[in-house]
């Protein structure tokens, strides 16, 4: 048993990678897995992290929060090792139950309508299972994990999305950090950030490196943002089109909803229905019930505000009647994955001149979102599966800085202020992990390990 400080790290998924995020720490006879997500870009087995490399059971599973980027696969880790603990923030596991059940509904679907035979993953008892066996923590207050050795960890609020929390564990004789997703600066709802207070001294710091290759000079200050964003909302409403906002169930729909009910209610955005669907809804609630964890100046606008928006990939008519008059539609995925609401909307909004596709947070480059945004008109853009894709049209599209990661320049200013020993990059693509690697180590030990790869960190 090791206990002279030094900690061994395996990555499961999210080495250079965004996507099926799930890391080893072991140090002292304590095996932790941080998050164990799925990549939302893969299909049956692949989605998942590379669980096999797992040869005991982890002493614990750590959640940063409720994307299913970072928790899709719990349910297959609690049937891989039954009983095993998860620690998350008390709304990250309320957000988790709800997420991961709608996992489950979205696998049996594309079971059935795709013929994916792996497909599903795990079934609702799994999630049910592995709920159970989920321990909520507040913000900020340590515990103790029941393991060989002493090990106390604590939760601290990331500003990603609700209960989203950066993990302070405290090994003897080695200390890490592990962000999650964090944005340092305030949302329209969420705080920013809070970290451990200065005087802990943090050996490893594991950071996400998602806006690490997008240049400084492309973003602008949240009220700057917002203002361009409301001109062209209203600009579009005013010439009778409508206006597409891809969005996150978790997190993004939730703030740009209250933040476009607020530039209605200003006069800013010219009146016109807001609507919502599914999985979007059922979170909002969760924001609800944990509206004390918002910022104290933020309002959560109630829920019937917003119109309920129908199955419009079932039931194609839909889409007619909901682009008849001028009406903003925040709709998922955010990537505008195929097959999903956001993608079967804009299919068709695409072709028509007075509509308008405005993203709002990160689009993988492999997405039909990011080909729809970058590509000229013309281009060909999948948004269904098994179907040709359809030319990129004539309508409006922008993108708009509303992202709930940290900036490059934010992650920058957290490593200065931890002054690890080590730093492991992780969750980015392979430009953003070079850029963070070459321009913020600042003489530390650094690391962009991939998938498999064991690396050894001193304290």
């Amino acid at each position: 048993m090791n206990r002279n400080g030094t900690l061994s790290l395996t990555v499961l998924g999210g080495g250079g990678e965004v996507g099926a995020n799930a890391y080893e720490v072991s140090c002292c006879g304590v095996r932790l897995l941080l998050d164990c997500g799925t990549h939302p870009k893969k299909e049956g087995p692949e989605t998942l992290p590379a669980l096999s490399l797992l040869g005991r059971p982890p002493h614990a599973c750590l959640f940063t929060h409720a994307h299913v980027d970072h928790c899709g696969a719990a349910p297959v880790l609690g049937k891989m090792f039954p009983g095993i603990r998860g620690y998350a923030t008390d709304p990250t596991v309320i957000l988790m139950d709800r997420m991961l059940h709608n996992s489950v509904s979205v696998m049996e679907a594309l079971a059935r309508e795709q013929g994916i035979s792996s497909y599903p993953l795990y079934d609702h008892y799994d999630v049910n299972y592995f709920i159970r066996h989920m321990t909520g923590v507040a913000f900020g207050c340590p515990f103790f994990l029941p393991a060989p050795a002493p090990v106390e960890v604590s939760f601290h609020e990331a500003g990603h999305v609700l209960g989203s929390a950066g993990i302070l564990i405290q090994f003897p004789g080695h200390t890490l950090y592990y962000t999650g997703d964090v944005c340092r600066k305030p949302q329209f709802l969420l705080g920013g950030a809070r970290f451990p207070r200065r005087n802990i001294k943090i050996d490893t710091l594991i950071i996400e490196s998602t806006q690490g290759g997008t240049e400084e000079g492309k973003h602008f200050p949240f009220n700057e943002e917002t203002d361009r964003f409301a001109r062209a909302v209203d600009r579009v409403l005013r010439r009778g089109g409508c206006v597409l906002i891809p969005s996150f169930a978790l997190g993004r729909t939730q703030e740009m909803v209250n933040l476009l009910a607020y530039l209605q209610e200003t006069g800013r955005v010219a009146p016109a229905d807001i609507y919502t669907a599914g999985l979007g809804r059922a979170i909002y609630e969760v924001y609800d019930k944990f509206s004390d964890l918002l910022k104290p100046s933020a309002w959560l606008r109630p829920l019937d505000m917003f119109k309920r928006m129908g199955n419009v990939v079932a039931e194609p008519g839909e889409i007619r009647n909901l682009l008849a008059k001028p009406c903003i539609i925040v709709s998922t995925s955010g990537m505008m994955l195929p097959n999903t609401l956001s993608a079967a909307l804009a299919a068709v909004m695409t072709q028509e001149e007075r509509h308008a596709i405005f993203f709002v947070g990160y689009l993988d480059p492999d997405t039909p979102g990011y080909k729809l945004l970058h590509g000229a008109p013309g281009d060909p853009v999948s948004f269904e599966l098994g179907k040709p894709p359809v030319p990129k049209g004539p309508a409006e599209v922008a993108a708009f800085r509303f992202s709930a990661h940290a900036t490059r320049s934010e992650l920058a200013e957290i490593i200065d202020r931890f002054e690890p020993r080590n730093i492991v990059y992780v969750h980015g693509d392979p430009d953003a992990l070079a850029w963070m690697r070459e321009n913020t180590a600042n003489g530390c030990t650094s690391w962009v390990p991939m998938i498999g790869q064991t690396i050894t960190l001193e304290a």
